[in-house]
């Protein structure tokens, strides 16, 4: 079965801030079957579910404010994910207090399971994307193993593969150790020389491995583009060539 890709539209973030229909019948047209939005929800639910039934596009998941999966919030959040037709709250940044020692990430753990499990009873999911210092020795521990170790298995582990290698980890190994947990991934390219500045498959990641993890042991539904480079392509053409190149590496079947 062939993975199906999402863009991030964080890549694309200044032409989706002026043209939102314009820009996801852009991101289709390159190919893509689903986009993960990100942020606060600018747009009302009903002009977003309107977008995306024009253009074919899925909602693979919404990059959501930690704030607006409280107790206050929480409700409307849920709603608004329902207008859309989208099913994983995934959770990108956390406040200093969640993150501040290896206690309060077990406290965040311990959040991020009872949030689960009110989202199951919704039919939604939550999670966490990583940055890369989550790789980084807290008081002799790894903040992302604390995180996991502590999480039920449905709390899903969105691991972005770029951001984890720039923190030093082994992509490969959280895929094993976390086994089912990738249901979406978060495909970034990334160059221990050049930093963000490459593109997929000229860059480090272990294409190949990773890809087969994802899908053997991952339980992988959606494989997320994100491209960080503001340099070397523009957005949109980045975003193309990286498809471009997953693509050839399915028709090589390389991966």
């Amino acid at each position: 079965m062939k993975q199906r890709f999402g863009l991030e539209l964080y890549s694309v973030r200044n032409d989706l801030a002026k043209d939102l229909l314009g820009t996801l019948q852009a991101v289709k047209d390159i190919g893509y079957e689903a986009v993960e939005f990100f942020g606060g929800f600018t747009h009302p639910a009903e002009e977003v579910a309107a977008a995306l039934k024009k253009t074919g596009l899925i909602c693979c998941g919404w990059h959501t404010p930690f704030e607006a999966v409280q107790d206050d919030k929480l409700d409307a959040t849920i709603a608004y994910n329902k207008t859309i037709g989208n099913r994983f709250i995934i959770i990108p940044g956390l406040p200093e207090q969640c993150t501040e020692s290896p206690e309060a990430w077990k406290k965040t753990a311990e959040f991020f399971n009872e949030l689960s499990k009110k989202l199951t009873l919704q039919g939604m999911v939550t999670g966490y994307h990583n940055h890369s210092a989550e790789f980084e020795k807290l008081d002799g521990q790894t903040p992302y193993d604390i995180f996991f170790d502590n999480t039920d298995n449905a709390v899903v582990m969105q691991l972005d593969n770029g951001n984890a290698l720039s923190g030093g980890a082994d992509v490969c190994v959280y895929v094993r150790k976390y086994a089912g947990r990738a249901r979406t991934v978060h495909l970034k390219p990334y160059s221990l020389k050049d930093g963000f500045d490459t593109m997929i498959g000229r860059d480090d990641i272990p294409w190949a491995e990773f890809m087969s993890l994802c899908a053997d042991i991952g339980g992988t539904e959606w494989y997320i583009v994100e491209y960080e480079s503001e340099t070397l392509y523009k957005p949109m053409e980045g975003v193309r060539l990286c498809l471009e190149a997953l693509k050839q590496m399915q028709r090589d079947g390389t991966i």
